[in-house]
């Protein structure tokens, strides 16, 4: 069992049904894997709530477990945006928060966006948007 944190790009596809998102989220719970979500993702995914989708996206982040944002994800987000900063790369501050979430639930991310997330040692599973 292991957990796996679900990116904004993911819990907007499972919001739309999209039939991929959905069948790999069936096919993680299935296997009895834990689906997270953290705060930076429930607040870019309710930024971008129509009124008729609240509900149920409401309904779907309270299904998943949530990671924790605390002082060791901050830091390690911190520690990743400065040293790729060092090497001339720009992360964005959300991207990094929602890698040291997965990190901190010692799970792997899933994101229709792997390229937003090139830190050393995560585990990237590419969920592919609008599928």
């Amino acid at each position: 069992m292991a957990g796996i944190l679900l990116d904004t790009s993911v819990v907007i596809d499972l919001l739309k049904l999209r039939p991929g998102a959905v069948d790999r989220l069936r096919t993680i719970q299935r296997v009895g894997d834990i689906p997270f979500i953290c705060a930076v993702t429930i607040e870019e995914v309710t930024r971008g709530l129509r009124p008729s989708e609240d509900d149920r996206a409401v309904e779907l982040i309270t299904a998943l477990d949530l990671a924790p944002l605390g002082v060791p994800e901050g830091r390690l987000a911190g520690f990743w945006r400065r040293t790729f900063a060092k090497r001339g790369t720009t992360l964005h501050q959300a991207d990094c928060l929602i890698a040291a979430a997965a990190a901190g639930v010692g799970g792997r991310l899933a994101t229709g966006n792997p390229k937003d997330f090139p830190m050393p040692g995560l585990v990237v599973e590419h969920w592919p948007a609008g599928e």
